[in-house]
């Protein structure tokens, strides 16, 4: 160990330092305490033993100098003198040395003294070491997290107002709307739309945000109030605390209010809350805490309140179903999300974003979707609004392997009567009329696009059967198939 020994006494200090030596030191000599601080600045010493009283500045003030230095952790300090007393002890102690010795000093009781130091100085620096290390792996584990929270936040935008998402101005003044609520997490929020056109979607928009850079990354929690009975509804909401009830749990639980402290907690089918429940989530909203059951100790939140609803709450609390205070505070923003049908200009995209999508995950080869077959789609009165197509649109990858999706891989999945409707809309109704009604766009029509869409449609109320559709087009199987190699690669030079 390195020590750094300062007397004014010569004859004490050769003295001391062959003692340090028989213990296995590295002793460098100063004469006063000016030229000790001048060695500690350029080198560490893990002990300084120093004299007390010395000319000019003493061995108290030289402890105390040290102590005054970024590092003097890395140095313990040991006073000795001939002239002990209780008051010089004292004013060692305060100033913070590691131990005190008397002159003349004792070889045995110095040796005991670098031992206790070595181990001291040892488990210091250990110490040092570690917490450096942890800090350094804290930092790295946080830049990971923060790596990890910014590769979730871009996959949650474009999940929001991504590919899956942005289709429409309909949709778009959604969009915007929800980020206006975002920036204030005051303001409860009632959703209303039919089952499936994405009110939780619209939900997560809210509290998310959907600017990337803003994206938040504080609690979200849902909860489907239809699935919860009136026996459930305290413990699921609120929680419970040890021994509340029969079958608890022995260490209690959080409800979803503790879940979502600081955070959003989501009611989807706001309006099935039974009646005499109403009131108790009123009093949580009006009050802002509330109690766990069976517990005695009242429990504050911080929490932004979404709801969502399929049904008119208006209607409800007109016939008394809901109260009408609950509803007044539930409903100080709202979105009303309109139904796909009312959207038709967003259902085409919509599902070719979910059949590539679908396609990737299946490994099939889908990747178009056809004319004839995007008519049918908007068409359909979509009543479970866009869960139903991406239900329909997932079905269609899984049952079938075609590079386009055709009507026939549609038909029996929207029921006889469409599969006729988009039968009939290529070869009449009647049979002796056999002719075609195509639509035309007001931008301009060429030849050609119109002659691969009369292919397209007669392919597709043929339900695929190649021989049948250049019977009725009047042309030769080759014929037919060399028209749709030429538009398949005219498609594949388009997408380079």
């Amino acid at each position: 160990m390195r020590v750094l020994l300062v007397d004014d006494d010569q004859v004490s200090r050769v003295v001391v330092k062959r003692l340090l030596q028989n213990s296995d030191c590295e002793v460098t000599e100063c004469s006063n305490a000016a030229e000790a601080l001048a060695k500690l600045v350029d080198a560490d010493y893990p002990m300084v033993l120093s004299d007390i009283n010395m000319p000019g500045m003493s061995g108290i003030e030289l402890a105390q100098a040290i102590k005054q230095l970024s590092d003097s952790w890395r140095t313990d300090i040991v006073l000795f003198t001939g002239y002990a007393d209780i008051k010089s002890a004292v004013a060692a102690l305060r100033a913070g040395v590691y131990d005190y010795l008397q002159k003349p000093v004792d070889a045995q009781e110095l040796a005991l003294t670098i031992d206790r130091v070595a181990e001291h100085q040892a488990l210091l620096r250990e110490n040092k070491k570690l917490t450096d290390r942890f800090q350094d792996e804290v930092c790295a584990a946080t830049e990971a997290t923060r790596r990890e929270l910014s590769t979730v936040k871009k996959v949650l935008a474009e999940s929001i107002i991504g590919q899956v998402g942005v289709f429409g101005e309909s949709t778009r003044q959604l969009l915007e709307q929800a980020q206006q609520f975002h920036t204030d997490r005051s303001i409860p929020v009632l959703i209303q739309g039919e089952t499936g056109v994405g009110k939780e979607v619209i939900a997560k928009a809210i509290h998310y945000g959907v600017k990337i850079d803003e994206l938040t990354n504080r609690p979200f929690v849902a909860i489907n109030c239809s699935a919860l009975t009136p026996s459930l509804f305290e413990s699921e909401m609120f929680g419970y605390e040890a021994g509340a009830f029969t079958g608890s749990a022995t260490q209690g639980a959080k409800g979803k209010f503790d879940m979502a402290q600081n955070g959003t907690l989501f009611l989807d089918e706001i309006g099935e809350i039974p009646l005499n429940l109403q009131a108790k989530l009123l009093r949580v909203l009006q009050e802002k805490e509330f109690y766990r059951v069976g517990g005695l100790k009242k429990i504050k939140i911080d929490i932004r309140i979404i709801c969502a609803t399929n049904s008119l709450l208006e209607e409800q609390v007109k016939n008394g179903a809901f109260r009408q205070d609950l509803y007044y505070r539930l409903k100080v923003g709202y979105v009303k999300v309109p139904p796909l049908r009312e959207r038709k200009g967003e259902i085409v995209p919509l599902a070719n974003a979910f059949l590539l999508d679908a396609a990737r995950q299946k490994k099939k080869r889908f990747h178009h979707i056809v004319s004839a077959a995007a008519r049918l789609l908007n068409e359909y009165p979509w009543p479970g609004n866009i869960r139903e197509l991406k239900n329909v649109i997932e079905y269609v990858a899984f049952a079938y392997d075609a590079e386009e999706l055709q009507v026939n891989h549609l038909s029996h999945l929207l029921g006889e009567e469409s599969r006729s409707q988009a039968f009939s809309q290529v070869l009449g109704t009647d049979a002796a009329k056999q002719q075609l009604v195509l639509p035309f766009p007001s931008g301009g029509y060429s030849l050609k696009s119109f002659c691969d869409d009369i292919v397209d449609e007669v392919i597709a109320a043929c339900e695929g059967n190649y021989a049948a559709a250049a019977k009725y087009l009047g042309i030769s199987l080759r014929a037919l198939f060399y028209r749709l190699e030429k538009k398949r690669i005219k498609q594949e030079i388009s997408r380079i």
